[in-house]
Order: C-alpha cells, then structure tokens, then sequence
C-alpha cells in the first residue's frame, strides 16, 4: 500500500511525461519527496498515540483518534 504522499508523487511523474504541465511539475515533485520522511514519523506517531490510548480506552475509534489528533473534522 502506498502512501498519499507516494501516490501523488507517482501521478505528477505521469504527468511530468509527455505534455506540458501548466504548474511546474519538477518542483512540485521535489516539495513532495521533500515530506515522505516527515508523513512516515506523522503516520508512526498516530499509530502510537492510537495504541497508547486503546490501552486506556478499547471503545476509542481510529476515526475519533485521528480527528483529535489531526483536527481535520470542520466546526
């Protein structure tokens, strides 16, 4: 399973092929693989934290865990 980051990485290098982007793919590229390491210890720190917590709480939800920590949900 790729990563998101991973997964667009390999959309802008099939896009970097073959015609001319309207943004600069190349430097887009690079921001992404600039941030692989930094979604790896984000996504091993989640996994903890969700671990720690189920040892407290086995009724917490990935979901619920993962809105706390990232507060992606919108208010």
């Amino acid at each position: 399973m790729k990563t998101p980051i991973e997964e667009l990485i390999e959309t802008f290098e099939e896009m970097n092929t073959g015609y001319k982007p309207t943004i600069d793919v190349s430097l887009a590229l690079s921001f992404m693989r600039s941030m692989l390491e930094k979604e790896k210890e984000v996504m091993c720190e989640f996994a903890w934290e969700y671990e720690r917590d189920c040892r407290i709480n086995l009724e917490r939800s990935i979901e619920k865990c993962w809105d706390e920590t990232f507060n992606t949900k919108e208010r």
